[in-house]
């Protein structure tokens, strides 16, 4: 019995990650501005790939697998926004018209 509530647990995490992950490209693909969908695509990447992280470790129990996805969760939470706050410092340093698409501060 316990299978299956472990099961069903992992099932709905993984669903809650497929879905947010969906969101994500479908924001990436309505935004018509870079940052926009910069930020559509950092907010949907995190929450998605915890849901999905989460799934596994439910999925495979208390093991070191487990500690190992734990590790792997930490590192992507600290590393993507950092990553993409970099790429859009980047866009608005060297867009030279960024500021008739979108009102930026320098």
């Amino acid at each position: 019995m316990l299978e299956y509530l472990r099961f069903a647990l992992s099932a709905a995490l993984m669903a809650c990650g497929l879905f947010v992950l969906m969101v994500g490209v479908v924001g990436v693909y309505r935004f018509r501005y870079v940052l926009n969908r910069m930020h559509a695509a950092a907010m949907n990447d995190t929450l998605g790939i915890l849901f999905v992280l989460l799934s596994l470790i439910v999925a495979e129990g208390a093991t070191f697998t487990s500690l190992k996805l734990v590790l792997v969760i930490l590192m992507l939470w600290i590393t993507s926004p950092v990553s993409s706050h970099l790429v859009c410092r980047l866009e608005i340093t060297t867009n030279e018209h960024i500021e008739r698409e979108m009102e930026v501060h320098k």
